[in-house]
């Protein structure tokens, strides 16, 4: 209870702070546009983003689909606008006041502009400007991402591998999101995409829905079409856990979804015996240290091990797992290369395959979308062969 009051209070600190910043950025517009028509045009765009946060709050709290009968890019608009571009816009304002603060200490001139539009009123418009066109254009590029993702091949050598399960394939599906921004038909695409890898195991590592219950159904249905020669199973990741954490897990066990919450299902694929564990959803480094040693009761002797945790530093701690199955990163969402940006500034493990200490981890940039912008990380789902090295 003390947990859920903390959650709410900080969801009530950042809806004001949103509404704040379209405030702050109206008045700044305001007062900075000399343009009748610019000033228009300003205070209709903050009057749109304004209106749609709204909608999507209210639609949020009364469990109606109101948000989904915006237009996609709208939608993405108003949620790049409000989680991006107004946070740096108000960064980029501070850093102004600073250093017009220390001109002023320090005496400097500023020349008085000429009559007519100066330079510096021409710029003024365009910074004002700057973040609502960055913006509107992420939607519309960020429109056409929402329904691609791609096929990632990866081989992995494993030196325990059991020869029975040398070749064994994986179809790593990770953070759907179903919701505001992956909805059918892209569900389709992905079901039929994963099936036709034909793969032995399809695993899925948490965050079927994006936090609507109301999504579970097409969560659901989804699972049930997936197909694969030895078994579809599932963990489960924080978003599916947002809304009601008992209720999501009650109506997928009603459901008969595969779900693995520190447990284990035992499989028999030739002559060999394999493991498919499952963690529970935790965050921090004690949770995933008792969640992992809680799996050692379900451990079979001889049976091939693989876990199954939506957060990658679980890995840290899977000392007797050597192959461990992640997503949640998003593959950094907003990444410069693959080195820079989000991703390792957030995570010790990102996007990829990851070895230490003859163990392998293999982390999925997620194939659906709570953020409807990708830099240089792609949607996908992963496609891993196992080899015995």
């Amino acid at each position: 209870m003390l947990a859920r009051r903390i959650l709410m209070s900080f969801f009530t600190a950042l809806l004001i702070g949103f509404i704040a910043g379209d405030i702050l950025w109206w008045q700044a517009a305001h007062r900075h546009l000399g343009s009748r028509t610019a000033r228009i045009t300003a205070a209709a765009w903050a009057a749109a983003m304004l209106g749609g946060l709204g909608l999507v709050i209210a639609s949020r709290f009364s469990g109606a689909h109101w948000d989904h009968s915006l237009p996609r890019p709208f939608l993405s608009a108003i949620f790049a606008w409000h989680l991006l571009a107004v946070p740096l816009w108000l960064f980029w304002r501070v850093v102004r006041l600073f250093v017009k603060a220390v001109r002023k200490l320090a005496r400097r001139s500023v020349p008085v502009p000429p009559d007519g539009i100066s330079r510096r009123e021409f710029l003024s418009t365009a910074a004002t400007f700057a973040p609502a066109v960055l913006v509107s254009g992420g939607a519309i590029v960020g429109e056409a991402q929402l329904e691609q993702f791609r096929i990632r091949h990866l081989d992995i050598p494993i030196a325990t591998l059991p020869p029975a399960l040398d070749g064994l394939t994986i179809a790593h599906v990770s953070d759907l999101h179903i919701g505001r921004f992956t909805r059918a038909p892209v569900l389709e695409r992905i079901a039929r995409a994963t099936n036709d890898l034909n793969a032995d195991l399809v695993l899925l590592t948490g965050d079927l829905i994006n936090f609507a219950l109301r999504d579970l159904p097409a969560g659901i249905d989804l699972v049930r079409g997936l197909r694969a020669k030895h078994g579809v199973f599932l963990c489960e990741g924080n978003h599916d856990l947002i809304e009601n954490g008992p209720a999501f897990r009650r109506e997928a066990e009603r459901a008969g979804l595969p779900f693995l919450r520190g447990e284990a299902e035992t499989l028999a694929i030739g002559r060999a015996k394999l493991q498919v564990f499952g963690l529970p959803w935790t965050h921090d480094a004690g949770g995933h240290s008792r969640a992992i040693a809680a799996l050692d009761s379900h451990r079979h002797d001889g049976a091939f091990p693989i876990l199954l945790a939506h957060h990658p530093h679980a890995f840290d701690f899977a000392t007797n797992f050597p192959l461990t199955l992640a997503g949640h990163t998003h593959g950094g969402q907003l990444m410069l290369n693959e080195q820079l940006g989000f991703g390792p500034v957030f995570f010790r493990y990102w996007s990829g395959l990851y070895h230490r200490d003859g163990r392998t981890l293999a982390v999925s940039n997620g194939v659906g979308n709570w953020f409807p912008v990708r830099i240089a990380a792609p949607a996908e789902i992963l496609h891993l062969t196992l080899r015995r090295a």
